[in-house]
């Protein structure tokens, strides 16, 4: 079975983005940037929400190709294209970039794809996290905490039907005062 994780960049009053989708609070120095880079590097598959693959696909396939573009950028674009992707979404109608459209139930594909072979699976999105974390589908949870308080927005954990008992298996502090946790889920 591959193993799932819902990870972002989160505010510590618990948001992944500010009212109108504004993501510009969570800023990574070189440092994180690095990290998210390796972590794409070793994904299997990433689940995207459509508004998330809207933000992603709409930057990050000709990064590199811009002015000034540094190494960083260079290899994380290139990391970010290689990488095999499932958009979710019932409101476009194509996607690229190595990636696939599904239009069904996202449970019902998402469970599909844990029982499969491969690597691991990233969820990457809120608003698809939460289905997966309604149903008990998601085996880790990285937050990448951003010392700021925005006040509202989108939040990373949405209302679920019952507990999620965690272990925490790893802490990590970035410049900036950025924190990152991860847990595993405990059954």
């Amino acid at each position: 079975m591959r193993k799932l994780t819902f990870g972002m960049s989160v505010s510590l009053d618990g948001y992944v983005a500010a009212p109108g989708d504004d993501l510009g609070w969570g800023v990574p120095s070189d440092e994180l940037f690095q990290w998210w880079s390796d972590r794409v590097a070793a994904t299997g598959t990433a689940l995207y929400g459509r508004r998330l693959w809207e933000a992603m696909s709409s930057h990050w396939p000709t990064a590199d190709q811009q002015p000034g573009a540094t190494p960083a950028t260079i290899e994380f674009a290139g990391r970010w294209r290689d990488m095999p992707k499932v958009v979710f979404s019932s409101t476009i109608d194509t996607v690229d970039w190595n990636a696939r459209l599904h239009t069904g139930d996202a449970v019902t594909e998402i469970t599909r794809l844990k029982d499969g072979d491969g690597g691991s699976l990233d969820i990457a999105g809120a608003t698809l996290a939460a289905a997966a974390m309604r149903e008990g589908l998601i085996d880790e949870y990285v937050l990448v905490t951003h010392p700021v308080l925005i006040g509202g927005g989108r939040p990373f954990f949405t209302a679920i039907d019952k507990w999620v008992n965690l272990s925490l298996v790893e802490t990590r502090t970035f410049p900036g005062g950025v924190l990152l946790t991860r847990y595993e889920t405990r059954i």
